[in-house]
């Protein structure tokens, strides 16, 4: 065996890597993450459209074990691990698809039984199924594989180990068995099972680990073996290769009624899929597969018994109608079921009344763009800052807010409007052809084809979101995920503001969405507000110059009832002095607190909880107080000081999980100094580390991370490529940005200015008395 450290490692991991950016980094950390350590990590990077060859070369930088290849066209997954063979150097070449992982301690398993067998040419290994609600479903092969033991065998003489799952990535290949014998991939979909029979029908030393060493993900969408089109009759030259090879070599013939029934029964599965062959193509697939059927089928072949059985037959009569025939006898039933549950739920729901339904069958109309945010309340955040936009950019289009009847008497005077259930609700959700919302809209509306449904989000998530709340019982009560996903079916397009986002939706929201990397249109303002803006916020609020405003605006507790200060506001106020002012915003989820509005009143904070604007809250203040709130993602954009607040972050990070370590005070991950009791959060502010030379380090890298693509002009890039069709500006780099004026360099500017101006009239006078006297 070889020895870690040594030009040859035992193992080359190879990962051909596409489109793939929410699932990569969950794969390489499950391989990185073994505890037996002589591998490389070939990952071949695909010419992915996305952040997955960034990835691997950040993986790359803090790894050497890890080397990306990046292609320059696409090729396809054979390509991309016939690019990966002829990197490795490992003995053994193990492929793994990069949207699956592999389970702890698999590669010493896989390793220990390869020195204990010597080193065979293939070793089998197990596999289970994972599922997006965390449901295992073991493979068909763990007594296949408990009963062949540790001993080496032919697969010729053991012809049930064809019968394993015909994939590249449960077993592992010895490379100089590999390219002795001149194997490669094959471009196109299938070409897993024809490497899979070849290679194991030329081996001779054969090994199998009863061990689950894969984690193979059933993925809702994105995977190309579930997007039907022309792409799965490649099915029909793979096994016309493998009869090829079968015509090649001697000693094989025995094995042809076992290839043909395997040969025939893929096809079949193929067909029956709906998410492989499309419905205009199963015609001409049925007859492609009949002719394979009649070209190889070996004499005296009998099909097997049952309906399977009349399958075969009807392929061997290349009779379409006698297939169908079979196919209705087995499904009919269930079919019916099925149908008969469908409408009896859609006849229930209210969205099918009479009106929506008339509403519906009329043509959409191209200039109507419907806006909701945060459950039906007041129009604000993204779609708010999109909808102010498109009023300059796209005239044509006519905004039209959703909102609850609550707020319906808060609307802004001009602002158009409906109230959810409402006629006029039914009317514009079924014609408008555009759909804005940072959250859903009701499970009762349709999308509809020609409809664009932009999902905007309302932060970045430190929290788990989507479906890895399953995991946490009190972030989870009450919701259904079957139906959560059902809502993100409908989104088109998701938004945006950095790269650990965009990975984030797109693995716990497993649906057909493209991403935009634009930047979130709610934060233009602080890059666009002025000296001027900052002070009369600042003067609304009656925050005194010269007094540092804290902003303390903590998120909910999904594990208590109501808002729970989390804070002694009062000796805050108290220890922190007269030159500081605590801004209070509660989470909307909560009430009005009464115990803070008597604070307010008594003089020792502002209650800002009803304040319309969270963005006028962070421009009017010199620092935020956070806690796991997505605001400080928002807030890093003003590049002002960020203090975390964490006194229950165990307890957070059990009950709501989170997507990384806040306070670690790595780069990246912690905004600024941290504090975990009140003493700590009171010491800061008093010996300045607040606003201290490690906290800007931090900062600068947290800003790095997570706001890429925030500008100021992310609402025109949005506008210009949701309405308009268009590319919109580029993203400025973070360098060149000049963000909003502190409220200390606001105060300085007017200053300034009003020096300037009097110093302007003072000249003015003496110029003009000394014409006087002239």
């Amino acid at each position: 065996m070889n020895q870690p450290g040594q030009d040859r490692p035992r193992i080359s991991v190879i990962v051909p890597v596409f489109k793939v950016q929410g699932y990569l980094r969950e794969c390489l950390d499950s391989v990185l993450g073994q505890d037996f350590t002589d591998f490389e990590l070939i990952a071949v990077d695909d010419c992915s459209p996305d952040g997955c060859g960034a990835i691997l070369d950040e993986y790359a930088a803090r790894d050497p074990r890890v080397r990306p290849v990046h292609l320059t066209e696409n090729g396809g997954i054979g390509n991309a691990r016939n690019v990966g063979v002829e990197h490795a150097r490992g003995t053994y070449l193990f492929f793994l698809d990069s949207d699956d992982t592999i389970t702890d301690g698999a590669l010493r398993a896989m390793a220990e039984r390869l020195d204990v067998c010597e080193d065979p040419e293939i070793l089998l290994f197990d596999h289970v199924r994972t599922y997006w609600w965390n449901k295992e479903q073991p493979s068909a092969s763990g007594e296949l594989l408990e009963a062949a033991g540790a001993t080496c065998f032919r697969p010729v003489d053991r012809p049930e180990t064809l019968h394993m799952f015909a994939v590249v990535w449960n077993r592992l290949y010895r490379r100089d068995f590999f390219t002795r014998n001149g194997f490669a991939f094959t471009s196109g979909l299938y070409e897993d099972a024809l490497m899979v029979y070849t290679t194991m029908l030329t081996a001779e030393r054969v090994a199998c680990l009863d061990r689950v060493c894969v984690e193979y993900r059933q993925r809702r969408s994105g995977n190309s073996m579930r997007t039907p089109g022309r792409k799965h009759f490649t099915i029909f030259p793979q096994y016309r290769r493998l009869f090829d090879f079968l015509d090649a070599r001697d000693g094989l013939d025995a094995l042809r009624p076992f290839l043909f029934e395997r040969m025939v029964s893929h096809f079949l599965f193929t067909l029956a899929r709906t998410d492989r062959v499309m419905p205009r193509d199963r015609r001409e697939f049925f007859r492609r597969a009949a002719a394979m059927y009649r070209a190889y089928e070996p004499a005296g072949f009998e099909p097997p018994e049952g309906l399977m059985g009349a399958k075969f037959r009807a392929l061997r009569l290349g009779s379409y109608a006698a297939f169908q025939v079979s196919k209705q006898a087995h499904f009919g039933l269930q079919t019916a079921g099925r149908r008969a549950r469908r409408t009896k739920r859609a006849l229930g729901r209210r969205a099918y009344a009479a009106h929506y339904r008339m509403q519906l069958r009329r043509p959409l109309d191209e200039n109507l763009a419907v806006y909701g945010a945060y459950w039906n309340r007041r129009p604000a955040c993204n779609p708010l800052a999109i909808h102010e936009r498109a009023k300059e950019l796209a005239p044509q289009i006519h905004g039209v807010w959703v909102v609850s009847q609550e707020v319906a008497d808060e609307m802004p005077a001009g602002m158009d409007y409906v109230v959810v259930n409402t006629p006029r609700y039914w009317e514009v959700m079924a014609r408008a052809k555009y759909l804005v919302n940072n959250v859903n809209f009701s499970n009762d509306v349709v999308k509809r084809e020609g409809q664009v449904y932009l999902q905007t989000h309302h932060g970045t998530p430190l929290k788990r979101m989507g479906i890895d709340q399953q995991r946490f019982p009190a972030a989870a009560k009450g919701m259904s995920f079957r139906k959560l996903l059902e809502r993100a079916d409908r989104w088109d397009l998701s938004l945006s503001s950095n790269q650990h986002s965009t990975e984030h939706w797109e693995r716990v929201y497993p649906c057909d969405f493209t991403s935009l990397d634009l930047g979130y249109p709610r934060n233009d303002v602080y890059f666009r507000a002025r000296a001027e803006d900052v002070i009369g916020i600042r003067e609304r609020l009656g925050i005194a110059p010269g007094t540092k405003a804290l902003l303390y605006a903590p998120t909910v507790r999904d594990y208590q009832a109501g808002f729970v200060p989390r804070l002694d506001f009062a000796r805050l106020a108290r220890e922190l002095g007269p030159d500081f002012v605590l801004l209070v915003r509660t989470h909307y989820f909560y009430k009005e607190d009464p115990e803070l509005r008597e604070l307010e009143r008594r003089g020792l904070v502002k209650d800002v909880s009803a304040h319309p604007s969270v963005e006028e809250l962070c421009l009017a203040s010199d620092a935020l107080i956070g806690d796991y709130s997505s605001l400080m993602f928002d807030y890093a954009c003003l590049d002002r000081p960020i203090v975390t607040f964490a006194d229950d972050w165990d307890v957070y990070v059990k009950a709501r999980g989170v997507t990384f370590d806040l306070l670690s005070g790595e780069p990246g991950e912690t905004p600024g100094e941290v504090a975990t009791t009140e003493d700590e959060l009171i010491a800061l502010f008093r010996d300045g580390s607040w606003n201290g030379e490690r906290s800007a380090r931090r900062r600068a890298a947290f800003r790095e991370r997570f706001c890429p693509y925030d500008d100021g002009h992310a609402a025109e890039r949005v506008v210009r490529r949701v309405f308009l069709g268009e590319q919109g500006p580029g993203i400025l780099p973070l360098a060149e940005r000049r963000t909003a004026p502190s409220p200390t360099a606001a105060e300085e500017a007017l200053r300034a200015e009003t020096a300037e101006g009097l110093a302007l009239l003072d000249g003015s006078s003496l110029d003009g008395s000394s014409l006087a006297s002239g």
